[in-house]
């Protein structure tokens, strides 16, 4: 017998509509709550930002995220058996391929954390921020904490490994509600739309819809706009203490990495899968009539990685100056290098000789 989705009536999709934009808009007064509120739950520790990404570390008490912390930064994030033992965001510093990363061990958080429960609240704000998070979980119960999690991360606004949904709404003074889409509009339905619009009190709108299974969920996040969009990496702590074949079965976890903080077991695995995430680019200077310093990479994002970013990452003041440069590498046309303007885009490892007006 095959089996056929329900069909909402158009009272129950405009119901949903209106509980999905209600529900969206209660919670974004805990991710930004008003200056008078006095808890400060929403605004997160104060931590000096320092290197080229963030890594935060979340996870329930006592999963090992303290002595992961200190074994890979050498600071000391205090550890013990007690939970809640971190009670502010402890930083540190990793080094890798040349590039400094900041580890930042965030308080454990608890259900309910992003309602205010326990200080998780403040630990939330502060991954908001974070270039990549890391979930580090206790293998005994992986499935059932990364649940719980990923839902206290999802109402603070947090977003893990996805992309904003390819869904534009431009506001407009008069003409009424116009909905376009290039995909079926499998998910969502035109009561749904307007039920959300409506709570809004958007009344004037251009919508227009080109992402495939779009849902209502992914719409509000549109007009709500203060989501964030961040990678995750799911960390299996302890795998010293379980088989080779429950070992075999944590692997199928999409995103995952099983280690052992305490053995230092896999840990070259994470570090490497750290990078990867983090998609950064190391480019090496080469000054003229000498060979590149691979010593001191420059480190720069994908996305901001043209001749114009690597200049301004060394000094501002370089690109003003710069007549040409030669690049050597993945991203030069040739192997005896290319003359390229500032616009260029860079590769990982890619060799820069700037040449001055």
């Amino acid at each position: 017998m095959r089996w056929l989705k329900p069909k909402k009536n158009k009272a129950t999709s405009y119901h949903v509509g209106q509980l999905k934009a209600k529900l969206a808009k209660l919670r974004r007064e805990l991710i930004a709550p008003s200056t008078g509120s006095g808890d400060g739950g929403g605004l997160g520790f104060d931590v000096a930002r320092t290197g080229i990404a963030s890594v935060g570390f979340v996870g329930f008490p006592s999963v090992g995220k303290s002595t992961l912390m200190s074994k890979l930064t050498g600071t000391h994030s205090e550890v013990s058996e007690i939970d809640f033992t971190t009670l502010t965001t402890v930083p540190g510093t990793v080094k890798v391929h040349g590039a400094p990363i900041q580890i930042l061990d965030l308080p454990g958080i608890i259900e309910g954390a992003a309602d205010g429960r326990g200080r998780g609240r403040q630990g939330i704000a502060v991954a908001r921020t974070c270039n990549l998070i890391f979930i580090v979980l206790d293998v005994q119960k992986p499935l059932g904490d990364k649940k719980l999690i990923e839902s206290e991360l999802e109402g603070f606004g947090i977003r893990l490994n996805k992309r904003p949904p390819a869904i534009v709404v431009r506001r407009k003074e008069k003409g009424g509600i116009a909905i376009t889409n290039t995909v079926p509009l499998t998910n969502i339905d035109q009561d749904e739309i307007k039920a959300i619009l409506s709570e809004y009190r958007i009344n004037n709108v251009d919508i227009a819809i080109r992402e495939p299974n779009a849902t209502a969920d992914d719409l509000v996040d549109v007009i709500e706009g203060n989501r964030v969009y961040i990678p995750a990496i799911y960390v299996l702590n302890k795998i010293d203490a379980i088989s080779i074949e429950e070992l075999d079965l944590l692997y199928k976890i999409p995103m995952s990495v099983p280690v052992s903080s305490r053995e230092w077991l896999n840990i070259d695995e994470l570090i490497d899968k750290m990078w990867e995430t983090l998609s950064l680019v190391r480019v090496y200077t080469k000054p003229r009539a000498l060979p590149p310093d691979y010593n001191s990479p420059v480190v720069l994002r994908q996305g901001k990685c043209t001749v114009e970013d690597f200049c301004n990452s060394i000094h501002k003041e370089i690109a003003k100056q710069m007549k040409y440069a030669i690049v050597w590498g993945a991203s030069a046309k040739h192997s005896r290098g290319q003359k390229v303007g500032l616009d260029h885009v860079l590769e990982d490892e890619d060799v820069v000789h700037i040449s001055k007006k």
